[in-house]
């Protein structure tokens, strides 16, 4: 049975679109998903599935969600080998030391006609990214608070993302294991 990891975009963010780990426990849980784990509350799920279409269970999660909460956040979801083949593809590994300063951008979809130009020209003097099929690293020495790269990456790369930083992603890969 694969496991799975589940990185939702914008819930429980100042406040809005409320979904307590408990509740998404238990709608993860209706859809037949088993030893579901979840990582702080801004939407970390690691989980295995019977489901051998990613799309599909990412549908079904999100309208289970909307269906439940009345809002159908993003969701990012990967096998447990594709984020281990991310990781150990990471082109940045002195950054794993600082887990705040090493970024992964989790795209919906490959990027057809990214504008890296654009995201060169707005990376801060010490930032840097690379893009590898479905994921963006971005080492960010001095935080990614005030990033302009930051703000406009989905922009640029045409295609919608979520960002988890260093630590966050080892401990998913820990979920997986357990």
């Amino acid at each position: 049975m694969p496991s799975y990891l589940a990185f939702f975009r914008g819930i429980n963010v100042g406040g809005d679109n409320k979904l307590p780990m408990k509740e998404l426990t238990a709608i993860l849980e209706s859809l037949g998903c088993t030893r579901v784990q979840t990582y702080i509350q801004s939407g970390n799920a690691a989980f295995d599935s019977k489901s051998r279409s990613r799309a599909k269970l990412a549908s079904e999660i999100t309208a289970a969600i909307e269906a439940e909460k009345g809002f159908a956040p993003l969701v990012v979801l990967l096998e447990q080998k594709q984020l281990e083949t991310i990781v150990a593809a990471n082109p940045f590994p002195e950054a794993e030391a600082d887990h705040k300063t090493l970024h992964f951008f989790f795209l919906t979809a490959k990027a057809k006609q990214p504008d890296l130009t654009a995201l060169e020209k707005l990376k801060a003097a010490d930032e840097s990214f690379l893009l590898k099929e479905e994921v963006l690293y971005l080492h960010a020495p001095s935080g990614i608070g005030r990033s302009k790269l930051v703000a406009t990456v989905d922009r640029h790369l045409g295609v919608a993302t979520t960002a988890r930083n260093w630590r966050t992603v080892s401990k998913m890969l820990e979920l997986c294991g357990d």
